[in-house]
């Protein structure tokens, strides 16, 4: 009696400090930690109670707040839960949020961070997805623009008014950070300083990929290799879903679907293929297989509220979950890679990892389940660390990926992430619809995650779920093509949505959208090496190209491809673009006059390179290089050409070329210019084609840019 009269005195003085602390707390430190980037901690603020996995490393402090600095935060605790506001400067357009439905445009928005498996984004109507992301993005009138990162990963509610900026958690205080600079461009930056940027990919992911739930057996899978050959439709990566594995078991491939597993993935690498295989969290509750048995000998599941080791329900049956909250379960997790990519896998793709549990209210783990932590991480409840969930699982994963081969980049697909799991995984947006609600949603949904610090990402293209009209595929094709991430992808329930599957006409259109991406290869890596070293997105809104320029805020129909390159979709309905020069651009022949394609427009003021059409990235892109040049009002451009051996790592000790070039029209003529070069890669540029865009017409030439410039006469 006297423990229990004890227990409930405790639990009354927890009760009467939580009606003490209710309302307003006060910033206990600000520190400039960057430049122009403060760092603001409330009072109460715990590292042991809201750990951090955004941020890339501690910020240390490099001098003082400026005086005048505006933009501070305001800090509430109520009925125990932590919250934070800060007031908007006036007539700024917000943006981010990570993964969301809705407009580009974020002002009078709300959503859920709680990451959820929301199938067709009808769960919430939309309001939470899989991953969070506590970020907003702001741009104000005259372009200057800042950044607000809530640092925690508690479930939190994350409202953007026009006025007020609302992160509303049911957890402990956490730190907030602020940048404030000259453009958005630089806000993204100081968001990479904070918290990583993604590894430069092998460049075999950035080619066109191909999946279905499932591409099984064998002979199918060799089928649709075979059939993207004799068709001559470029293509790099062949997924394969859930159904190769022996009865859903995690790091286990059905011996009667692929009789040798080692045998498909060496007859897709002998067709210029890589293969990326899906492996979720949920480990089947069963004694004799290695997986569970070795999980359970080594303690790393998991656990309910009474300690026990949590069962709940996924592709197997009854499943355990391995706690990445605990560095023990991960060095363990990463083990299981060695002998499972022996079988010659080239990716890895992380699903389900919310994580998803079928049959529960909340289609998840129950919050009272218990995570043990350890290193710089506390014991505490799902309710801390759901949403970090897949984030510590995607980490797990990419270094088992790269201890197995430490010589390779590795390639991690994940569906659930926080903010920061940038730095281990690409993602995509999760189960779409075949529908052009959802064609056109996948524009602002793609864009926002590049403003939210997530550049390599995209649709399922064409719909997940349901069945894909001929028309829907083409046009969604048409412009996803140029996503960062492009990738086809169906359920099992569905039609066939390959690219020849819709008949001749669609089979061309396929092939020709499909074509133009892989021209623009040299260009979308160079975008992926500012996206790894400067956190910039690869796809962009409009706005970027004038910051300025209120009527462009708001667009989400078009979008920027890299910095140079607008695409308009052929869905676009009067589309609001940027003012200046902006050059049409083809790149495959009829490609201007199709009513599927994508237009595509250079920036006045640009040179774009532009490869050849290869079947994959092993062929050369370089056969020849074209350099695009599109003058601006001045008559100049410029742009670069960055280049490595697509794979390794020897890039980060110099093996690369990073090209500078440099054009100007004198009198009557352009006089092109290799102007800088740095890294000791080998690109050969002893015959470089070049095409200018200049006033409607289109002028062709080649020469030599190693020791000589390259002039063209435009008369």
């Amino acid at each position: 009696m006297k423990k229990k009269l004890s227990l409930l005195r405790v639990v009354a003085l927890l009760l009467v400090a939580q009606v003490a602390w209710a309302g307003n707390i006060h910033i206990e430190k600000k520190t400039l930690v960057g430049d122009r980037i403060v760092e603001f901690v409330p009072q109460g603020y715990d590292a042991s109670r809201t750990p951090s996995l955004m941020l890339a490393q501690e910020p240390v402090k490099v001098g003082e707040v400026p005086a005048n600095w505006m933009l501070i935060p305001q800090y509430t605790l109520i009925d125990g839960k932590a919250n934070a506001s800060l007031d908007v400067p006036e007539g700024s357009s917000l943006y981010g949020g990570g993964e969301v439905t809705g407009p580009l445009l974020r002002n009078g928005q709300k959503i859920k961070m709680w990451n959820t498996d929301n199938g067709m984004y009808r769960v919430d109507d939309g309001a939470r997805l899989y991953q969070t992301h506590p970020w907003v993005l702001g741009v104000r009138p005259d372009g200057t623009a800042f950044g607000v990162l809530f640092d925690s990963f508690w479930k939190a509610e994350l409202i953007t008014n026009s006025d007020k900026i609302e992160f509303n958690t049911e957890g402990a205080p956490f730190r907030t950070y602020i940048i404030d600079r000259n453009s958005p461009q630089e806000v993204l930056k100081g968001l990479a300083e904070l918290t990583g940027t993604i590894s430069m990919p092998p460049r075999w992911s950035l080619g066109y990929h191909q999946s279905r739930f499932s591409y099984v057996p064998e002979s199918r899978a060799k089928e649709i290799a075979d059939t993207f050959r004799e068709k001559k439709i470029p293509c790099d990566v062949i997924w394969f879903d859930i159904n190769y594995m022996d009865e859903f078991r995690i790091f286990t491939i059905d011996k009667k679907l692929f009789s040798n597993p080692r045998h498909i993935n060496d007859y897709l690498h002998g067709k210029g293929f890589r293969s990326v295989y899906m492996i979720d969290p949920g480990v089947k509750v069963d004694d004799n297989y290695f997986v569970y048995k070795s999980g359970k000998e080594n303690d790393v599941f998991v656990r309910d509220v009474y300690r026990n080791e949590y069962h709940g329900k996924v592709w197997p049956g009854d499943c355990a979950f391995p706690d990445f909250t605990r560095p023990e379960t991960r060095a363990w997790w990463g083990t299981l890679y060695k002998d499972f990519m022996a079988n010659g896998i080239d990716g890895i793709w992380n699903d389900m990892n919310e994580p998803s549990v079928f049959g529960t209210a909340g289609g998840t783990m129950p919050e009272s389940n218990i995570h043990l932590g350890g290193g710089n991480l506390p014991t505490g409840t799902h309710l801390l660390y759901h949403n970090a969930y897949g984030r510590l699982m995607v980490e797990a994963s990419y270094d088992g990926i790269l201890a197995v081969h430490p010589e390779r980049r590795p390639f991690l697909l994940s569906r659930s992430n926080t903010l920061g799991g940038q730095r281990y995984a690409a993602t995509w947006t999760g189960d779409n619809e075949a529908t052009y609600e959802h064609m056109k949603l996948s524009v602002p949904m793609s864009v926002t995650l590049g403003l939210s610090g997530q550049p390599f990402n995209g649709p399922d293209i064409g719909g997940f779920a349901g069945n894909t009209s001929a028309d829907l595929w083409a046009n969604w094709l048409g412009f996803g093509a140029f996503f960062p991430f492009a990738r086809g992808h169906a359920s099992c329930d569905t039609n066939n949505k390959e690219p020849w599957a819709f008949g001749k006409a669609i089979e061309k259109e396929s092939r020709m959208a499909i074509e133009r991406r892989y021209r623009l290869l040299p260009y979308i890596y160079t975008a992926f090496y500012a996206a790894h070293t400067e956190g910039q997105p690869v796809m962009a809104p409009v706005f970027f190209a004038d910051v300025k320029d209120a009527d462009l805020r708001a667009e989400e129909q078009a979008f920027l491809c890299g910095t140079d390159i607008l695409v308009i979709p052929a869905f676009a309905r009067n589309p609001v673009l940027p003012k200046g020069i902006w050059e049409n651009l083809s790149l495959i022949k009829g490609d201007t006059k199709s009513k599927y394609q994508a237009d595509l427009k250079v920036r006045g003021g640009s040179i774009v390179p532009v490869g050849a059409v290869i079947q994959n990235v092993n062929e050369n892109s370089f056969a020849p290089l074209t350099l695009v040049v599109c003058p601006d009002e001045n008559g100049k451009a410029k742009g670069t050409l960055y280049w490595d051996e697509g794979e390794g790592w020897e890039f980060r000790k110099g093996d690369y070329k990073l090209f500078s070039f440099e054009a100007e029209l004198q009198g009557k003529s352009l006089i092109l210019k290799l102007t800088d070069t740095k890294g000791e890669g080998h690109v050969d540029l002893d015959k470089v084609k070049v095409e200018v865009l200049y006033k409607g017409t289109v002028r062709r030439g080649e020469g030599n840019l190693v020791n000589e410039s390259i002039k063209l006469n435009l008369r």
